[in-house]
């Protein structure tokens, strides 16, 4: 099925609304439209054609928007590269591209034909740039991007996302939490990955303005947040609780703070409500092109541990060993199905309405005397405790246990938590057997994902 592309139709839209926003400058729909345009033929005199790989190595930022829609236009396959990778690992990324784009394309081009001359009574940048036989459909079967997945258990993989599948998605997440032609979404995660990838996507689906910053900046964030500016905002709970600690307390135009990226401490949640700050939880993962679930826009404000219902047009169901399988129009083409459903290698159970709450992974679970413990669980309750600033739960190999279950714990700073309440408080909550049977203070960070999720595999 082929649709019409949808940053011409943004641009015909709503020419002059802010089309993407950063600390650096701004672009409505007709500029940024413009500049797709000029890039995408730029592109094209460099050889590129429909279907061919472009590896985009560039910073967050109006560069790096230009040229993901100027392969867009091309139908060329867009695959964006962390600039934060050494040279080696930005290569294995790119090895099928037929461009390697890092440095920023052409936004204008120096001598325009006489067709793309505006005439004087013309809006300038509708027109600059573009012609009639520029403007381009999408095939929703066809490939648009390549997205890496972020690598916590195993080297990242490579995921072909569909413009169906980025399509569904914003659909689904309209449906969740509501779509206003006014919005706002601040995006300081990484555009390497989907979860900040897809909200360039969605906004201009939409039509609406994306505000990026090239990295997550809690001053940054806290000023962008109480300006007044900003209507949604993608977290994981570690940027999340940065924001708690640096005072963040009821933002007057935020509808909602979507944070996922792993499990969400229920104290952390209960932090950010006792604050005024709507925080909605949400699951995904980039085979399933971002959100899988997704708390409604109508009960960001209740108390809850779980990450909402299934998408509109989703299917969520919980295998026997409590595997959260997925199914629908999301689901990336590439990913491997048994029976129809993806196999997330995720945990979770789904309440009596339906509501998922993911437990952790499937790789990571310790089995400890014969009994299965899920660290994200024991990390969740760590967390809670005043002292502790972050927590990671590993099973360590024993002659008795099998796996004992062992925490590491980052105390907040200034503080060191005596290691016989870190056993209590968590006793108060865990039964014996999830425990843990030994704890380590660092003082350190613990090694995450630019995501933001826990790179267990570098503390085993």
């Amino acid at each position: 099925m082929q649709i019409d592309g949808w940053l011409d139709r943004a641009a015909a839209l709503a020419p002059d609304r802010t089309a993407i926003e950063t600390p650096t400058g701004s672009w409505s729909y007709a500029e940024l439209s413009t500049a797709a345009h000029v890039g995408a033929r730029a592109l094209a005199a460099r050889g590129a054609a429909p279907g061919a790989q472009i590896a985009i190595a560039l910073p967050p930022g109006l560069a790096f928007a230009q040229a993901l829609h100027s392969c867009l236009l091309l139908g060329a396959v867009a695959v964006p590269v962390d600039i934060r990778l050494s040279l080696s690992e930005q290569a294995l990324v790119a090895r099928d591209a037929a461009i390697f784009v890092e440095d920023p394309l052409p936004a204008k081009d120096e001598h325009p034909t006489k067709d793309e001359r505006p005439a004087e009574d013309e809006h300038p940048m509708e027109n600059e740039g573009e012609t009639t036989s520029d403007r381009v459909s999408h095939d929703l079967d066809a490939t648009a991007l390549i997205v890496h997945t972020s690598g916590t258990t195993a080297a990242p993989r490579p995921v072909q996302l569909t413009y169906g599948n980025l399509l569904w998605s914003a659909l689904g997440s309209a449906v969740a939490l509501g779509l206003d032609p006014r919005e706002r979404w601040l995006c300081a995660l990484p555009l390497s990955h989907v979860g900040g990838l897809s909200i360039l996507m969605r906004s201009a689906i939409y039509a609406t303005t994306a505000v990026v910053h090239e990295r997550f900046e809690t001053d940054r964030v806290l000023q962008a947040l109480d300006s007044g500016d900003i209507t949604l905002i993608s977290l994981v709970a570690t940027t999340l609780a940065r924001l708690l600690d640096g005072g963040l307390n009821a933002p007057p135009s935020l509808r909602c703070a979507l944070t996922g990226g792993g499990p969400v401490p229920a104290s952390l949640v209960e932090r950010a409500q006792q604050a005024n700050v709507p925080v909605g939880l949400t699951y995904g993962l980039t085979e399933t092109c971002s959100q899988v679930t997704t708390t409604p826009i109508a009960e960001v404000r209740k108390a809850g541990k779980t990450a909402g219902p299934a998408l509109f047009c989703t299917q969520v169901q919980i295998a026997e060993d409590d595997e959260i399988l997925i199914s629908g129009p999301t689901v990336a083409p590439s990913a491997h199905l048994h029976d129809g459903w993806l196999a997330t290698g995720d945990l979770g159970r789904l309440d009596e309405r339906g509501r998922l709450q993911v437990i952790g992974r499937k790789a990571d679970t310790i089995v400890s005397g014969g009994e299965n413990v899920a660290p994200a669980e024991v990390e969740a309750v760590l967390e809670a405790h005043p002292l502790v600033l972050e927590a990671a739960v590993l099973g360590r190999q024993d002659e008795q246990w099998g796996e004992a279950v062992s925490a590491i714990v980052v105390p907040r700073p200034g503080q060191s938590p005596d290691i016989e309440s870190l056993r209590a408080h968590c006793a108060r909550s865990l039964a014996p057997y999830k425990v843990p049977k030994t704890f380590t203070l660092s003082f350190q960070p613990l090694p995450r994902t630019p995501s933001g999720k826990l790179l267990r595999r570098e503390l085993a």
